[in-house]
């Protein structure tokens, strides 16, 4: 099993002109650590499950991934996940492709229908029915991947989504993988199933994750797609700088581990996420161990 990091907070200690330097030293650990993904949300305002209000520090994902690209070499960077009602899909594809290529190839297409209304409401962003956001969801994967085939730079007529020309220059240095983020049982597993390279879903428990995997299989069956190709992600919770806390966080890990999860995405919620980072690197080898042995 891999770690990777999310970062959704930044109230960073030292105040606004000290959060430049703390996302690189983020960087900098995440990579030392051996994590293998790192990433921020797709919000404008800051959310209410963090604790914290609405008017909290909060930067733009693209932009901060961008920064972070010119601080990492290796790490994977992606938003999880991008609201398809932020951007439209053509802009979209090309703001993670030229990600992918300042960054040598690291850029990951996270994406989900969107569910913040409160934000749509406040910046102006049309809010459609959740039906119609998982329309448009679809037909932007669609767009994604043929906006990422040089082969096909023509014209793409959807219900929602027409576009003229699909040309993306230059390509992506690596096609960004696509994660699907979320665990709706009728819609989100059969999009993961038909376009996603990966999936990632609440570490609520290991029946609950067993279950949705569970129907993520029967979705690929429908479709004829192998299960085994989708790699699975949690989003995980219980890892604090301390050895004691380790040892818990690794013991639930194996659990997800047997169940095939590939990769545990963690959140600092500190002032001082760099320093969170490397109090919690010890973590990575023993969940790698948790991979061989399941190999």
């Amino acid at each position: 099993m891999e770690l990777g990091f999310h970062l959704p907070i930044f109230d960073i200690d030292g105040g606004t002109s000290a959060i430049a330097g703390e996302l690189a030293r983020v960087g900098t650990a995440a990579e030392a650590s051996g994590a293998v993904w790192l990433s921020f949300m797709d919000h404008f305002f800051q959310i209410e499950q963090t604790g914290l209000p609405a008017e909290s520090n909060m930067l733009e994902g693209y932009t901060a991934l961008g920064f972070l690209a010119a601080h990492t070499t290796t790490i994977e960077l992606g938003l999880l996940v991008t609201g398809v009602t932020y951007r439209h899909p053509g802009l979209l594809a090309k703001t993670v492709t030229t990600l992918d290529v300042l960054s040598g190839g690291r850029a990951a297409l996270g994406i989900g229908a969107a569910w913040f209304e409160r934000e749509h409401l406040g910046l102006g962003v049309p809010y459609p029915p959740v039906a119609e956001r998982f329309e448009r969801l679809e037909e932007t994967l669609r767009i994604c991947g043929q906006m990422w085939d040089a082969e096909n730079n023509g014209s793409f007529e959807g219900r929602h989504y027409q576009l003229a020309e699909t040309i993306c220059a230059p390509q992506p240095i690596h096609r960004p993988k696509v994660l699907i983020g979320g665990g709706g049982e009728r819609k989100t597993l059969r999009l993961v199933a038909q376009y996603g390279d990966a999936c990632n879903l609440f570490a609520s428990s290991t029946e609950e994750v067993r279950h949705k995997l569970d129907v993520l299989r029967r979705h690929c069956d429908d479709v004829g797609r192998d299960y085994d190709e989708i790699r699975k992600t949690i989003l995980a919770s219980g890892l604090e700088p301390d050895s004691a806390a380790h040892d818990a966080f690794v013991r639930t890990m194996a659990d997800y581990a047997e169940l095939g999860v590939h990769t545990a995405i963690v959140t600092p919620t500190t002032g001082s996420p760099a320093a969170w980072i490397d109090g919690v690197a010890p973590v990575v080898p023993r969940l790698a161990e948790l991979g061989a042995a399941r190999s």
